[in-house]
C-alpha cells in the first residue's frame, strides 16, 4: 500500500504564503501524476494542481499565478507553494497520487488525510 502524509497548513492573512509537502511512504513501484485537491466547508472536493511524473502541470483557474506545484522524484514528495493567499483559499487540501504499490497491482489512487488551510485576518 501507499500511503501520503501532508503537511505545511496552518492560519495564514490575507495575502500571505504557504507550503504545503506531501511525502508518499510504503510499497511503491510507480507513481504517475500527483496533485493536490481542496475541499471548502459545504463544498464539492476541487482540483487545485496536478503534476505528471515528468514535470507537466495543470492549475484551477483560480489558482492560477499564485500558486505552483513542484516534486521531488527521488523524495516521492510533491508540494504546493501557495502565494498571494486569499479567504477564499480557506479548505482542506488533500494530497493525491496515481500509484503503483507493485507491478502486480497496477496504478490506483492514493489519497492522503488533509491538511487545513485557513486565510484570514
Amino acid at each position: 500500500q501507499v500511503q501520503l502524509v501532508e503537511s505545511g497548513g496552518g492560519l495564514v492573512q490575507p495575502g500571505g504564503s504557504l507550503r504545503l509537502s506531501c511525502a508518499a511512504s510504503g510499497s511503491i513501484f510507480s507513481i504517475n501524476a500527483m496533485g493536490w485537491y481542496r475541499q471548502a466547508p459545504g463544498k464539492q472536493r476541487e482540483l487545485v494542481a496536478v503534476i505528471t511524473s515528468g514535470g507537466s502541470t495543470n492549475y484551477a483557474d483560480s489558482v492560477k499565478g499564485r500558486f505552483t506545484i513542484s516534486r521531488d522524484n527521488a523524495k516521492n514528495t510533491v508540494y504546493l507553494q501557495m502565494n498571494s493567499l486569499k479567504p477564499v483559499d480557506t479548505a482542506d487540501y488533500y494530497c493525491n497520487a496515481n500509484a503503483a504499490a507493485s507491478w502486480a497491482t497496477g496504478y490506483n489512487e492514493y489519497w492522503g488525510q488533509g491538511t487545513k488551510v485557513t486565510v484570514s485576518s
